[in-house]
């Protein structure tokens, strides 16, 4: 049986005649940069989570990046966030000259440590930056309740793993300052490329934002402001708008095949993320955590299963963000265990118990 690590084809399959009428759409009109898919899909995001402002941009990447510069973000300036992280979260608080703070994380979610985060404020801190890792949304109520007794510090939620994910009855990217996802093709909505978004209720934020993606420009030659080139393409959005017609469908699989995994591996020798009673997981991975991870992956590679590593080493020990006076002992020892499985809308009860079936030979 072929399991794919994320299985993309069936999804296409599925969307086939919907994406190929959407794309058309877009070769017919020629407008392939800010044609008026992209209005549409911002004002159908914009809906589905819940804000006023969607900002469409190039890549999950852009969107923080963004969002820290329509915040006349400083050199110097400093964000709170989580060592276990993709690169791209930390990466743009460098690349803005700023100093990236870390807090730890909660060992069985994985996501920060909100009780960390008061202790690590300072005149400097500019923003706070929390990840909601593998499609479930981190404590925003308690993140948001800090920010607020210091001044009311912007909070950027990097949702690039948890968009459709809900936190007590609200969606993830409408619970704080900005939200940021990515519509890199594996997340949970996806394009055939790289895209963005940035949702936003303050008004002055998403117009700054909107400038910012077209090169700071208010008007055609008019640069108000320092910018980049970060439109999502026409044709990028054109995908994710026939993607949305069966998103909820496939958020509610993710929920189903997530629990059937948690039920299923609850005999055997690893430890599954807690999911938090007041939220959900959209399960952007699968992701346990093992020891000796090498020996089984190697084990469940023989037996045809495909695994990922998300993440080998937390960015405090990155060579490019060391910060070797640093010890932040439980996103150490999650990037030891974790391992990702199998995970997406489209994998089959037969596929899951296959996966199952080979962990369980593998541990036992």
């Amino acid at each position: 049986m072929s399991i794919p690590f994320i299985d993309l084809k069936a999804q296409y399959q599925a969307l086939r005649d919907p994406i190929a009428d959407r794309m058309q759409k877009v070769l017919d009109h020629g407008q392939y940069i800010m044609g008026p898919e992209v209005k549409e899909l911002e004002e159908k995001l914009a809906a589905f989570v819940g804000v006023k402002h969607c900002i469409t941009v190039s890549s999950g990447t852009e969107a923080l990046l963004i969002a820290l510069m329509a915040m006349d973000f400083k050199p110097g300036d400093e964000v709170i966030t989580t060592p276990f992280t993709f690169a791209a979260t930390v990466e743009v608080i460098v690349l803005l000259g700023g100093v990236p703070v870390y807090a730890d994380i909660e060992p069985d979610t994985c996501n920060i440590d909100a009780s960390k985060i008061e202790a690590l404020i300072t005149p400097r801190t500019r923003a706070i930056m929390p990840v909601s890792l593998y499609g479930q949304v981190c404590d925003m109520d308690e993140v948001n309740a800090i920010a607020a007794r210091h001044g009311n510090i912007p909070v950027i939620e990097d949702a690039a793993q948890s968009f459709g994910a809900s936190y007590k009855h609200k969606r993830s990217c409408g619970l704080s300052t900005w939200g940021a996802t990515s519509f890199f093709p594996s997340k949970p909505l996806g394009c055939y490329g790289d895209g963005g978004a940035l949702f936003t209720d303050d008004d002055a934020l998403a117009q700054a934002a909107r400038e910012i993606r077209i090169h700071g420009q208010s008007q055609r030659y008019t640069h108000t402001r320092v910018g980049v080139g970060g439109r999502m393409d026409t044709l990028q959005c054109a995908i994710v708008l026939a993607k949305l017609e069966r998103f909820e469908w496939e958020l509610q699989r993710r929920r189903e095949i997530g629990a059937r995994y948690q039920q299923q591996l609850a005999s055997l020798p690893l430890q599954r993320l807690a999911v938090r009673a007041d939220r959900d997981c959209v399960w952007a991975q699968f992701t346990v955590m093992v020891e000796g991870r090498a020996e089984l992956q190697k084990a469940l590679t023989a037996a045809g299963i495909p695994t990922a590593i998300h993440y080998p080493k937390p960015l405090h020990q990155q060579p490019a963000y060391a910060r070797p006076d640093l010890s932040l002992p439980q996103s150490e020892a999650a990037a030891a265990r974790v391992m990702s499985l199998p995970m997406s809308a489209d994998l089959s009860e037969a596929q899951q118990d296959a996966v199952i079936a080979a962990l369980a030979q593998a541990l036992g």
